[in-house]
């Protein structure tokens, strides 16, 4: 199975959420209509990356990670080839 790693940027506030899912896509529709409780009050959020990983055991270890990184790091990583959301 495929599990994704995110990070979402609130439109608000600017500031950072990260999570998994099987469904990027659908997990960002989920956030920006007030779903999720924990980011309901910052709405709209924006997806600004998101990467693959092939098992849930990685993807909760790597969320695990970037939840201790500072935002300038988030911003890095936007730009970095691992984010499947910069068009090739």
């Amino acid at each position: 199975m495929i599990y994704y790693v995110y990070i979402l940027k609130s439109q608000v506030d600017g500031t950072y959420y990260k999570g998994i899912t099987m469904d990027y896509a659908k997990r960002l529709t989920e956030h920006n209509s007030g779903q999720s409780g924990y980011t309901s009050h910052k709405i709209p959020w924006e997806m600004i990356y998101a990467e693959i990983h092939h098992d849930k055991k990685s993807a909760l270890i790597r969320e695990r990670k970037l939840k201790k990184c500072k935002s300038e790091y988030y911003e890095w990583l936007c730009l970095q080839p691992t984010n499947i959301l910069i068009p090739k």
